[in-house]
Protein backbone atom coordinates (compact mmCIF):
# COMPACT_ATOMS: atom_id res chain seq x y z
CA UNK A 1 0.00 0.00 0.00
CA UNK A 2 1.24 3.82 -0.66
CA UNK A 3 1.85 6.04 2.26
CA UNK A 4 -0.13 8.81 2.31
CA UNK A 5 2.88 10.74 1.43
CA UNK A 6 3.28 8.97 -1.55
CA UNK A 7 -0.58 8.31 -2.64
CA UNK A 8 -1.49 9.34 -6.60
CA UNK A 9 -4.69 10.66 -7.60
CA UNK A 10 -6.75 8.24 -9.54
CA UNK A 11 -7.21 9.15 -13.10
CA UNK A 12 -9.91 7.28 -15.10
CA UNK A 13 -9.24 7.03 -18.53
CA UNK A 14 -13.06 5.78 -20.30
CA UNK A 15 -13.08 4.67 -23.57
CA UNK A 16 -14.92 2.86 -26.22
CA UNK A 17 -18.54 3.47 -26.27
CA UNK A 18 -21.41 3.05 -28.46
CA UNK A 19 -21.35 5.36 -30.98
CA UNK A 20 -19.67 4.63 -34.89
CA UNK A 21 -16.36 6.63 -33.54
CA UNK A 22 -15.57 3.71 -30.88
CA UNK A 23 -12.40 2.93 -32.86
CA UNK A 24 -11.16 6.35 -33.03
CA UNK A 25 -11.83 6.72 -29.31
CA UNK A 26 -9.70 3.46 -28.68
CA UNK A 27 -6.89 4.93 -29.80
CA UNK A 28 -7.47 7.82 -28.18
CA UNK A 29 -7.50 6.69 -25.18
CA UNK A 30 -4.34 4.46 -25.64
CA UNK A 31 -2.39 8.03 -25.91
CA UNK A 32 -3.50 9.52 -23.00
CA UNK A 33 -2.55 5.84 -21.38
CA UNK A 34 0.87 6.45 -22.92
CA UNK A 35 1.31 10.44 -21.87
CA UNK A 36 0.17 9.67 -18.62
CA UNK A 37 2.53 11.08 -16.15
CA UNK A 38 2.58 7.61 -14.44
CA UNK A 39 5.10 9.16 -11.63
CA UNK A 40 2.04 11.29 -10.28
CA UNK A 41 -1.12 9.48 -11.19
CA UNK A 42 -2.37 6.21 -10.93
CA UNK A 43 -4.22 5.26 -13.97
CA UNK A 44 -7.04 2.94 -14.09
CA UNK A 45 -9.21 2.47 -17.08
CA UNK A 46 -12.48 1.66 -17.98
CA UNK A 47 -14.07 0.05 -21.36
CA UNK A 48 -17.46 0.57 -22.85
CA UNK A 49 -18.33 -2.34 -25.45
CA UNK A 50 -20.27 -1.46 -28.78
CA UNK A 51 -22.65 -3.07 -26.97
CA UNK A 52 -22.81 -1.04 -23.67
CA UNK A 53 -21.31 -3.14 -21.47
CA UNK A 54 -18.48 -1.23 -18.92
CA UNK A 55 -15.34 -3.17 -18.09
CA UNK A 56 -12.75 -2.19 -16.08
CA UNK A 57 -9.50 -3.38 -17.83
CA UNK A 58 -5.60 -3.60 -17.24
CA UNK A 59 -5.26 -3.52 -21.07
CA UNK A 60 -2.83 -1.37 -22.67
CA UNK A 61 -2.97 0.98 -25.57
CA UNK A 62 -1.71 -1.56 -28.04
CA UNK A 63 -4.49 -4.36 -27.03
CA UNK A 64 -7.29 -0.85 -26.66
CA UNK A 65 -6.55 -0.01 -30.44
CA UNK A 66 -6.89 -3.28 -31.96
CA UNK A 67 -10.12 -4.04 -29.95
CA UNK A 68 -8.19 -7.54 -28.35
CA UNK A 69 -8.74 -5.64 -24.68
CA UNK A 70 -12.45 -6.58 -24.59
CA UNK A 71 -11.43 -10.52 -24.13
CA UNK A 72 -8.50 -9.85 -21.86
CA UNK A 73 -9.52 -12.40 -18.79
CA UNK A 74 -8.80 -9.78 -15.78
CA UNK A 75 -11.37 -7.65 -17.21
CA UNK A 76 -14.29 -6.98 -14.43
CA UNK A 77 -18.01 -5.81 -14.78
CA UNK A 78 -18.43 -2.58 -13.51
CA UNK A 79 -20.09 0.80 -13.10
CA UNK A 80 -19.92 4.67 -11.82
CA UNK A 81 -21.69 5.38 -9.03
CA UNK A 82 -24.44 8.31 -8.99
CA UNK A 83 -24.54 7.99 -5.54
CA UNK A 84 -22.17 10.93 -4.19
CA UNK A 85 -21.20 8.47 -0.88
CA UNK A 86 -19.44 6.49 -3.20
CA UNK A 87 -17.55 9.33 -5.32
CA UNK A 88 -16.13 6.43 -7.65
CA UNK A 89 -16.63 2.99 -9.19
CA UNK A 90 -18.18 -0.39 -8.20
CA UNK A 91 -16.17 -3.63 -9.20
CA UNK A 92 -18.47 -6.66 -9.60
CA UNK A 93 -15.16 -9.31 -8.72
CA UNK A 94 -15.07 -12.64 -10.29
CA UNK A 95 -15.71 -14.22 -7.23
CA UNK A 96 -18.90 -12.90 -6.18
CA UNK A 97 -17.64 -9.44 -4.12
CA UNK A 98 -18.50 -6.36 -4.87
CA UNK A 99 -15.39 -3.74 -4.54
CA UNK A 100 -15.38 0.61 -4.27
CA UNK A 101 -12.50 2.48 -5.81
CA UNK A 102 -12.48 5.90 -4.76
CA UNK A 103 -12.18 8.30 -8.06
CA UNK A 104 -10.58 11.11 -7.97
CA UNK A 105 -10.51 12.39 -11.84
CA UNK A 106 -12.28 11.55 -15.16
CA UNK A 107 -11.06 11.74 -18.39
CA UNK A 108 -13.77 10.41 -20.71
CA UNK A 109 -12.29 9.74 -24.09
CA UNK A 110 -15.44 9.22 -25.42
CA UNK A 111 -16.03 10.54 -29.09
CA UNK A 112 -19.83 11.03 -30.52
CA UNK A 113 -23.11 10.16 -29.06
CA UNK A 114 -23.17 8.66 -25.64
CA UNK A 115 -19.93 9.87 -24.77
CA UNK A 116 -19.27 13.48 -26.26
CA UNK A 117 -22.90 14.43 -25.90
CA UNK A 118 -23.37 15.36 -22.11
CA UNK A 119 -25.13 11.95 -21.35
CA UNK A 120 -21.61 10.58 -19.58
CA UNK A 121 -20.97 14.31 -18.08
CA UNK A 122 -24.36 14.33 -16.57
CA UNK A 123 -23.35 11.01 -15.04
CA UNK A 124 -20.10 12.56 -13.76
CA UNK A 125 -21.65 15.63 -12.35
CA UNK A 126 -24.19 13.33 -10.54
CA UNK A 127 -21.13 11.71 -8.98
CA UNK A 128 -19.44 14.98 -8.16
CA UNK A 129 -16.56 13.79 -9.35
CA UNK A 130 -14.19 16.08 -11.45
CA UNK A 131 -14.23 15.49 -15.19
CA UNK A 132 -11.75 16.71 -17.86
CA UNK A 133 -13.31 18.49 -20.83
CA UNK A 134 -16.67 20.70 -21.68
CA UNK A 135 -19.78 20.61 -19.04
CA UNK A 136 -23.26 19.28 -19.93
CA UNK A 137 -24.48 22.15 -22.20
CA UNK A 138 -21.58 23.34 -24.27
CA UNK A 139 -21.39 19.03 -24.68
CA UNK A 140 -24.70 18.75 -26.06
CA UNK A 141 -25.10 21.97 -27.69
CA UNK A 142 -21.50 21.11 -29.79
CA UNK A 143 -22.39 17.23 -31.03
CA UNK A 144 -25.46 18.72 -32.38
CA UNK A 145 -23.72 21.05 -35.69
CA UNK A 146 -27.91 22.48 -35.63
CA UNK A 147 -27.82 24.12 -32.53
CA UNK A 148 -23.71 24.66 -32.79
CA UNK A 149 -24.73 27.04 -35.00
CA UNK A 150 -27.65 29.26 -33.43
CA UNK A 151 -25.64 29.29 -30.13
CA UNK A 152 -23.01 30.47 -32.53
CA UNK A 153 -24.80 32.72 -35.05
CA UNK A 154 -26.22 34.31 -32.01
CA UNK A 155 -23.54 35.66 -30.56
CA UNK A 156 -21.94 37.07 -33.80
CA UNK A 157 -19.66 34.34 -35.23
CA UNK A 158 -20.75 33.45 -38.60
CA UNK A 159 -20.93 29.69 -39.76
CA UNK A 160 -22.06 28.30 -43.40
CA UNK A 161 -25.36 28.62 -44.25
CA UNK A 162 -27.69 25.48 -44.23
CA UNK A 163 -30.95 24.05 -43.30
CA UNK A 164 -32.06 21.14 -41.06
CA UNK A 165 -33.94 18.59 -42.77
CA UNK A 166 -35.66 15.54 -40.85
CA UNK A 167 -34.35 11.97 -42.93
CA UNK A 168 -37.32 10.06 -41.66
CA UNK A 169 -39.81 11.91 -43.84
CA UNK A 170 -37.42 13.95 -46.44
CA UNK A 171 -37.75 13.04 -50.01
CA UNK A 172 -35.44 14.47 -52.49
CA UNK A 173 -37.93 16.79 -53.84
CA UNK A 174 -38.96 18.28 -50.54
CA UNK A 175 -34.99 18.62 -49.70
CA UNK A 176 -34.77 20.07 -53.10
CA UNK A 177 -37.54 22.90 -52.59
CA UNK A 178 -35.92 23.74 -49.41
CA UNK A 179 -32.86 23.83 -50.78
CA UNK A 180 -33.87 26.51 -52.98
CA UNK A 181 -35.89 28.12 -50.86
CA UNK A 182 -32.49 28.96 -48.67
CA UNK A 183 -30.74 29.66 -52.47
CA UNK A 184 -27.98 27.62 -51.72
CA UNK A 185 -25.22 27.30 -53.62
CA UNK A 186 -24.22 24.08 -54.65
CA UNK A 187 -21.99 22.12 -53.47
CA UNK A 188 -23.35 21.10 -50.73
CA UNK A 189 -22.45 19.08 -48.01
CA UNK A 190 -24.55 16.65 -46.52
CA UNK A 191 -24.23 15.37 -42.97
CA UNK A 192 -25.63 14.14 -40.04
CA UNK A 193 -26.10 16.69 -37.38
CA UNK A 194 -24.86 14.74 -34.11
CA UNK A 195 -21.84 12.58 -35.61
CA UNK A 196 -18.35 12.81 -36.43
CA UNK A 197 -15.33 12.17 -37.86
CA UNK A 198 -16.86 12.23 -41.18
CA UNK A 199 -19.29 9.42 -40.97
CA UNK A 200 -21.79 9.72 -43.63
CA UNK A 201 -21.23 13.26 -45.03
CA UNK A 202 -21.75 13.31 -48.73
CA UNK A 203 -20.78 15.88 -50.94
CA UNK A 204 -23.22 16.67 -53.54
CA UNK A 205 -22.59 18.40 -56.82
CA UNK A 206 -24.38 20.62 -59.28
CA UNK A 207 -26.12 18.12 -61.32
CA UNK A 208 -27.21 18.58 -64.84
CA UNK A 209 -30.69 18.38 -64.72
CA UNK A 210 -33.13 18.45 -61.80
CA UNK A 211 -34.35 14.82 -61.60
CA UNK A 212 -30.98 13.73 -61.41
CA UNK A 213 -30.11 16.82 -58.39
CA UNK A 214 -33.42 15.45 -56.22
CA UNK A 215 -31.95 12.19 -56.62
CA UNK A 216 -28.42 12.83 -55.73
CA UNK A 217 -29.65 14.89 -52.41
CA UNK A 218 -32.58 11.89 -51.68
CA UNK A 219 -29.54 9.62 -51.93
CA UNK A 220 -26.86 11.78 -49.14
CA UNK A 221 -30.18 12.45 -46.98
CA UNK A 222 -30.47 8.66 -46.86
CA UNK A 223 -26.48 8.13 -46.28
CA UNK A 224 -26.40 10.81 -43.72
CA UNK A 225 -29.81 9.52 -41.94
CA UNK A 226 -27.96 5.82 -40.95
CA UNK A 227 -26.25 7.86 -38.43
CA UNK A 228 -28.65 10.71 -37.46
CA UNK A 229 -32.60 11.74 -38.33
CA UNK A 230 -31.79 15.17 -37.75
CA UNK A 231 -29.57 16.17 -40.82
CA UNK A 232 -27.68 19.10 -42.06
CA UNK A 233 -27.49 20.29 -45.73
CA UNK A 234 -24.55 22.58 -46.15
CA UNK A 235 -23.65 25.02 -48.70
CA UNK A 236 -19.87 24.16 -49.67
CA UNK A 237 -17.52 27.19 -48.85
CA UNK A 238 -14.88 28.18 -50.95
CA UNK A 239 -12.30 28.09 -48.01
CA UNK A 240 -9.39 26.50 -46.35
CA UNK A 241 -10.14 24.22 -43.39
CA UNK A 242 -8.20 25.77 -40.73
CA UNK A 243 -8.73 23.75 -37.22
CA UNK A 244 -7.75 25.36 -33.86
CA UNK A 245 -7.06 23.99 -30.45
CA UNK A 246 -8.33 25.49 -27.55
CA UNK A 247 -7.19 24.87 -23.49
CA UNK A 248 -9.05 25.95 -20.53
CA UNK A 249 -7.52 24.06 -17.90
CA UNK A 250 -9.33 25.34 -14.76
CA UNK A 251 -12.73 26.91 -14.48
CA UNK A 252 -12.60 30.79 -14.41
CA UNK A 253 -9.36 31.12 -16.54
CA UNK A 254 -8.88 32.37 -20.08
CA UNK A 255 -8.94 30.31 -22.97
CA UNK A 256 -5.53 29.91 -24.40
CA UNK A 257 -5.55 29.55 -28.68
CA UNK A 258 -2.85 27.04 -29.59
CA UNK A 259 -1.38 27.96 -33.54
CA UNK A 260 -3.74 26.94 -35.95
CA UNK A 261 -2.97 24.23 -38.16
CA UNK A 262 -4.11 22.72 -41.46
CA UNK A 263 -4.56 19.09 -42.58
CA UNK A 264 -3.11 18.52 -46.26
CA UNK A 265 -4.06 15.87 -48.36
CA UNK A 266 -1.21 14.00 -49.83
CA UNK A 267 -3.42 11.63 -52.21
CA UNK A 268 -4.58 13.69 -55.14
CA UNK A 269 -4.86 11.04 -57.77
CA UNK A 270 -8.83 11.30 -56.84
CA UNK A 271 -9.06 14.64 -58.26
CA UNK A 272 -11.10 17.43 -56.70
CA UNK A 273 -13.87 15.51 -55.00
CA UNK A 274 -11.88 13.90 -52.16
CA UNK A 275 -12.40 15.39 -48.73
CA UNK A 276 -11.35 14.92 -45.63
CA UNK A 277 -12.86 11.52 -44.14
CA UNK A 278 -12.82 8.85 -41.99
CA UNK A 279 -9.94 7.14 -43.59
CA UNK A 280 -8.05 10.12 -43.84
CA UNK A 281 -8.41 11.33 -40.22
CA UNK A 282 -7.62 8.36 -38.26
CA UNK A 283 -6.47 5.55 -39.98
CA UNK A 284 -4.08 6.07 -43.26
CA UNK A 285 -1.05 8.50 -41.90
CA UNK A 286 0.35 8.81 -45.20
CA UNK A 287 -3.16 10.20 -46.49
CA UNK A 288 -2.22 14.03 -45.22
CA UNK A 289 0.43 15.74 -42.92
CA UNK A 290 -0.26 18.56 -40.24
CA UNK A 291 1.19 21.70 -41.09
CA UNK A 292 1.28 24.27 -37.98
CA UNK A 293 1.33 26.76 -38.05
CA UNK A 294 -0.98 26.70 -41.32
CA UNK A 295 0.49 28.44 -44.35
CA UNK A 296 -1.47 31.90 -43.74
CA UNK A 297 -0.49 35.69 -43.09
CA UNK A 298 0.26 35.80 -38.78
CA UNK A 299 -2.48 38.33 -39.08
CA UNK A 300 -5.38 36.10 -40.43
CA UNK A 301 -3.99 32.98 -38.10
CA UNK A 302 -4.72 35.66 -35.47
CA UNK A 303 -8.27 36.19 -36.48
CA UNK A 304 -8.47 31.99 -36.54
CA UNK A 305 -7.60 32.28 -32.59
CA UNK A 306 -9.65 34.89 -31.94
CA UNK A 307 -12.88 32.70 -32.81
CA UNK A 308 -11.72 30.02 -31.82
CA UNK A 309 -11.58 31.77 -28.25
CA UNK A 310 -15.03 33.86 -28.96
CA UNK A 311 -16.94 30.28 -30.64
CA UNK A 312 -15.45 28.21 -27.51
CA UNK A 313 -16.86 30.97 -24.81
CA UNK A 314 -19.78 31.26 -26.29
CA UNK A 315 -20.86 27.69 -26.08
CA UNK A 316 -19.61 27.80 -22.44
CA UNK A 317 -16.53 25.44 -23.20
CA UNK A 318 -14.45 24.08 -20.63
CA UNK A 319 -11.13 21.99 -20.44
CA UNK A 320 -10.24 21.46 -24.24
CA UNK A 321 -12.40 21.93 -27.80
CA UNK A 322 -10.61 22.09 -31.15
CA UNK A 323 -12.44 24.66 -32.92
CA UNK A 324 -12.68 23.80 -36.86
CA UNK A 325 -13.12 26.60 -38.78
CA UNK A 326 -13.23 27.81 -42.73
CA UNK A 327 -10.78 31.06 -44.11
CA UNK A 328 -11.53 32.22 -47.45
CA UNK A 329 -9.80 33.80 -49.61
CA UNK A 330 -10.41 37.22 -48.34
CA UNK A 331 -9.70 36.75 -45.06
CA UNK A 332 -12.85 36.33 -43.35
CA UNK A 333 -13.04 33.16 -40.85
CA UNK A 334 -16.41 31.53 -40.20
CA UNK A 335 -16.57 28.26 -38.07
CA UNK A 336 -17.54 24.79 -39.41
CA UNK A 337 -17.75 23.15 -35.55
CA UNK A 338 -16.65 22.67 -32.64
CA UNK A 339 -15.29 19.00 -31.19
CA UNK A 340 -15.33 19.15 -27.32
CA UNK A 341 -13.04 15.90 -26.92
CA UNK A 342 -10.69 16.31 -29.98
CA UNK A 343 -8.93 13.39 -31.16
CA UNK A 344 -5.85 12.39 -29.63
CA UNK A 345 -4.69 9.88 -32.05
CA UNK A 346 -1.02 10.00 -32.99
CA UNK A 347 -2.01 12.33 -36.19
CA UNK A 348 -4.90 14.05 -34.57
CA UNK A 349 -4.80 17.85 -35.09
CA UNK A 350 -5.02 19.07 -31.42
CA UNK A 351 -2.14 17.25 -29.48
CA UNK A 352 0.05 18.23 -32.20
CA UNK A 353 -1.13 21.71 -32.42
CA UNK A 354 -0.33 22.47 -28.79
CA UNK A 355 3.04 20.89 -29.39
CA UNK A 356 3.81 23.31 -32.05
CA UNK A 357 2.97 25.67 -30.04
CA UNK A 358 5.34 24.54 -26.84
CA UNK A 359 2.97 22.01 -25.11
CA UNK A 360 3.51 18.20 -24.98
CA UNK A 361 1.27 15.73 -24.50
CA UNK A 362 2.22 14.78 -21.22
CA UNK A 363 2.25 18.48 -19.71
CA UNK A 364 -1.10 18.96 -21.64
CA UNK A 365 -2.72 15.63 -19.95
CA UNK A 366 -1.26 17.13 -16.69
CA UNK A 367 -2.24 20.45 -17.44
CA UNK A 368 -6.14 19.36 -17.93
CA UNK A 369 -5.96 17.27 -15.15
CA UNK A 370 -4.30 19.62 -12.75
CA UNK A 371 -7.08 22.17 -13.96
CA UNK A 372 -10.17 20.04 -12.94
CA UNK A 373 -8.70 19.61 -9.32
CA UNK A 374 -8.79 23.08 -8.82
Amino acid sequence: MLSDSEHKMSVVVLFGGMSSEHEVSRVSAGTFVDQLDHQRYELLTIGITKEGRWLYTEADSAQMADGSWEELPGNMPCVLSPDRADHGMILFTPDGRVEKMHLDVVIPVLHGLWGEDGTVQGLLEMMDVPYVGCGVFASAACMDKHYTKIVLNAAGIPTAPGIMVDARHATGESVYDEVKKAKLAYPLFVKPSRAGSSFGVTKVEQADDEQAQIAALEAAVAEAGKHDWKVLVEQGIDAREIECAVLCAAPGDEPEASWPGEIVLDHRDQGDDQFYDFDSKYMDSSASHVEVPANLPVSVLEDVRDVARRAFAAVDGAGLSRVDTFVTPDGTVMVNEINTMPGFTPISMYPKAWDASGIGYTELITRLIEGVLR
